[in-house]
């Protein structure tokens, strides 16, 4: 989708005239329904003053082709400037051009991340020549006039209002400088003399008509890519249910049409592959040359799977492959063939910073796709705003006239393959009542530990076999190191014990980045992901009293959003409050208790909660697993 588009020529009597801000803003308004900021429009018309400066040479051909704000389909990115021409040699070539207004930046340690101030204050942003070849890598991936024309893509920046590019040129950025060169104020020639490299010769636009209308397909070396990167790797085999619920989806994408969709409802408790499956698919349906992108409200899933299939921890081209759960609130009906929703049972109904965007997440999944799979695990909903229902999807399916699939996978992986683990989980927290009162703690390594200081150092020993153990609690205390890097988050008076959040340097990556065990993570970057061995703190938020396990959502911390909204509920209909915020509490310390393959080991801050998860425990047998450090 092109908002603007024209020769050269045309482009620079548009500027002249002062007309080509109205011309943008009307094309914005026709394509995406909906105005834009009047601060928008002002840096339309101060980038096109600076670009027409930049084209006035006569030396660029007033037949080349200039597009403004284009669109890359299935995604929400678009590429403020595009030029098209042909090089001496005959080649045709298009040169993208990141514009920003920035006057300065920071650099920061992270790979590819600056920081600017936009909008109200400063932000961690991509680098602007890392932006510019990401878009132009998503460009190449999915356009299929690009692949089978052989297009050459050159991007760059231009930063016309900075006059110090230090920080821009950071030896930190040289690898995305080298591939995307950056421009500054004062430097209108030399990006000049770099459009001229490619662009000798005019082609009337007609280079920018067939990519606006190219097919949209994955190309040839992404799905071959994908599909390398898995193959023969023990963590994505799939086996038995998994095997049934991958070939039951790849029929169904390969059937759904606009007018026949396909809804696949796959439940599954933690373990059970849910992810594994859906990677899988990702990467065949690439594969088959379907657009599917893989979906999930957490950015930790996202980040972490991005990472495995690219084989590096940097963001590449497969980056749009990879969609938050709000999405699709603009997106036309059935604009992909499939979409794989991971930890479905996240879904909220209102997308948005502030949640008041869209109208509901289930329904615009499946709007937007001819073939949406949800994998749900409803015991899982951590947050009052979760809707991730099985009957949600039901319904909105039944409005779309979509055929629909359910099925499970029931066979336990993590938690050494113990079913007999999450079935005591589930008894123990009062989830349900099951058979399984004890945990035999030879079959699946639990423990609880009598000081947190305890479990910090038993984490630190586990993950000194494989960089997979890690420490994580439930949010009960103030994120001071937000603001103080030298502020410590979690402490125990009497005790050596002073960690820290982890949502820092690592982010999102947090489970997987070699140094990060010495943070503490929480729900929201662990789930939908595993660890051999995961150390769990229970805070004040659980407490055992009179003979039962009670959740206390007053000792959240006041920051936790996932409890937003309960003392107003609790006034208007406190029993509903309680039963609420209960399984909420009671379903995120089941969800931190069940990230660890091989073993779980926790502290709980209410003395009388740690006796009761003790007697809990079944004597170990003589011959029972090795205590290992403790």
């Amino acid at each position: 989708m092109i908002i603007y588009q024209q020769n050269k020529l045309q482009f620079l009597q548009d500027v002249l005239h002062d007309k080509i801000a109205d011309y943008i803003h009307d094309g914005f308004q026709r394509a995406l329904h909906r105005r834009t900021s009047p601060q928008e429009v002002t840096s339309w018309r101060n980038s096109m003053l600076y670009m027409k400066s930049v084209l006035e040479d006569a030396d660029i051909p007033d037949d080349c082709g200039v597009a403004i704000e284009y669109q890359i389909p299935h995604s929400a990115k678009r590429l403020d400037l595009l030029i098209t021409g042909r090089s001496d040699e005959g080649h045709e070539n298009l040169v993208i051009v990141e514009l920003k207004q920035w006057s300065e930046l920071e650099v920061t340690d992270k790979d590819a991340i600056v920081k600017s101030f936009v909008g109200r204050g400063i932000q961690e942003l991509p680098h602007p020549s890392y932006q510019a070849w990401s878009y132009a890598s998503l460009l190449s991936n999915f356009n299929a006039t690009i692949e089978s024309d052989a297009i050459g893509l050159h991007p760059c920046a231009y930063l016309h209002n900075m006059v110090d590019g230090r920080s821009l040129r950071d030896a930190r950025y040289k690898e995305h400088l080298t591939r995307a060169p950056a421009f500054i104020s004062g430097e209108a020639v030399r990006l000049r003399e770099f459009i001229k490299q490619h662009v000798k010769h005019g082609d009337d636009a007609d280079l920018l008509y067939r990519i606006e209308n190219g097919k949209i397909r994955p190309s040839k070396m992404l799905a071959d890519s994908l599909a390398s990167l898995i193959k023969g790797k023990p963590e994505f085999v799939l086996i038995d249910e998994q095997k049934v619920v991958y070939e039951t989806a790849i029929d169904m994408a390969r059937a759904a049409t606009p007018k026949r969709r396909q809804v696949l409802v796959v439940r599954g408790g933690p373990g059970t592959g849910k992810s594994v499956v859906a990677i899988n698919l990702l990467v065949e349906l690439t594969r088959l040359g379907q657009v599917a992108q893989y979906v999930s409200k957490n950015a930790a899933p996202r980040t972490v799977y991005e990472s495995k299939l690219t084989g590096t921890v940097k963001k590449t081209a497969i980056s749009n492959m990879f969609r938050g759960s709000g999405s699709f609130i603009e997106s036309k009906q059935c604009a992909l063939q499939t979409l794989i929703v991971d930890e479905a049972h996240r879904l909220n109904k209102k997308s948005g910073l502030y949640g008041n965007l869209g109208e509901n997440q289930v329904k615009e999944i499946i709007a937007a796709s001819c073939c949406s799979i949800f994998f749900i695990d409803e015991d899982q909903r951590i947050d009052l705003a979760d809707i991730g229902q099985i009957t949600e999807i039901r319904k909105y399916a039944a409005e779309f006239g979509a055929n629909v699939v359910e099925l499970e996978l029931p066979s336990q992986f993590r938690c050494s393959g113990s079913d007999g683990y999450i079935a005591w989980l589930d008894d123990l927290l009062g989830i349900r009542p099951t058979a399984n009162t004890e945990q035999a703690s030879h079959a699946y390594d639990f423990r609880v530990l009598d000081c947190p200081a305890q479990l910090r150092d038993l984490i630190y020993e586990r993950n000194k076999l494989a960089n997979k153990a890690r420490l994580v609690a439930g949010y009960c205390w103030e994120w001071k190191s937000k603001k103080d890097p030298h502020a410590f988050d979690i402490q125990f008076p009497g005790t050596d014990f002073r960690m820290q959040w982890n949502l820092t340097k690592d982010g999102s990556l947090w489970i997987v980045e070699e140094n990060s065990v010495s943070e503490v993570g929480c729900v929201h970057t662990c789930q939908g992901l595993e660890l051999d061995y995961v150390g769990v703190i229970i805070g004040p938020d659980l407490v055992y009293r009179d003979g039962a396990i009670v959740a206390n959502p007053a000792a959240r911390d006041h920051r936790d959003k996932t409890m937003k909204g309960w003392k107003k509920m609790t006034k208007s209909n406190p029993e509903e409050a309680a039963r609420r915020t209960e399984a909420i509490i009671k379903n995120t310390y089941r969800t931190l208790m069940t990230r660890g393959m091989k073993g779980c080991y926790v502290y709980a801050t209410d003395p009388a909660l740690r006796s009761y998860l003790e007697s809990r425990i079944a004597i170990k047998e003589q011959t029972g697993a090795d205590d290992g450090p403790a």
